[in-house]
């Protein structure tokens, strides 16, 4: 699939996995729209493409970012990074139970808020020309390795995660009869904005988990995947662990 001439939306794009992913689709020529909460401004000026301010939880706001992508191009491409990970035990150390409205935020944005920004780009993609090269579109999901292997406190995040991993196939299922692609990354342990506030120790000693190489993964070869997935026609359905072998401990 080449994407040159198209649009692409990149959720969470205005730092971390989304910042690289969007930089890497500029390069192959896409016209890039970064859908985050924070501002996009200065990235999307560098990048030629538009910064769109939103919560993936609200259909306007996502609609929002869609019809930008279609005024710059057909939309062809959907990448969600948008994501919340705060930790919480079931029961914590006091004996209060696990908070249930940070529960339903984290499940909020990041599963419901993938699928909301599915499900309104791919409405839009379906009305692309079939035959203008690699199908209609293409969407890559972001989950992570704690959907397979989740820690201590990740109960919330873990089953958001897990639920993106589960839906991949049957969304993908659902949208083979219009031509769009649809699937999910699960990084490991990545060197982004989120864990840039440890000591350098402590992030080492992370690294040193990763079966080989022992460091973290960067949001560059997060981005590399996700240009492989879109571009590569028979990748379809699949969800791909891109953690360097590493299989979680309980902490």
């Amino acid at each position: 699939m080449d994407i040159a001439g198209s649009s692409a939306i990149i959720t969470g794009g205005a730092s971390g996995l989304g910042a690289a992913t969007a930089r890497r689709l500029s390069e192959a020529g896409a016209r890039v729209v970064l859908l985050d909460v924070q501002d996009g401004s200065e990235l999307a000026a560098e990048l030629g493409g538009a910064a769109v301010q939103a919560d993936v939880t609200i259909e306007p706001e996502v609609s929002v970012a869609v019809e930008a992508a279609g005024e710059m191009g057909p939309l062809r491409v959907l990448v969600n990074c948008a994501g919340i990970g705060p930790p919480q035990r079931t029961v914590n150390r006091d004996g209060s139970p696990h908070d249930l409205l940070q529960f339903q935020k984290v499940i909020a944005i990041n599963l419901v808020g993938t699928f909301n920004c599915i499900r309104l780009a791919a409405a839009a993609m379906s009305k692309n020309d079939p035959d203008s090269g690699g199908g209609r579109g293409a969407i890559v999901n972001t989950a992570s390795v704690a959907a397979y292997d989740g820690q201590i406190g990740q109960a919330a995040y873990s089953a958001s995660k897990g639920g993106i991993v589960g839906m991949t196939l049957p969304v993908a299922r659902d949208l083979a009869s219009v031509g769009i692609r649809v699937n999910t990354i699960a990084p490991g342990i990545m060197d982004t904005p989120m864990l840039a506030g440890l000591p350098d120790a402590a992030r080492e000693s992370l690294g040193t988990q990763v079966l080989n190489p022992k460091r973290l993964g960067t949001p560059a070869e997060f981005a590399d995947l996700a240009m492989f997935l879109i571009a590569h026609d028979y990748m379809n359905g699949e969800s791909i662990r891109m953690d360097g072998g590493i299989r979680m401990a309980p902490k």
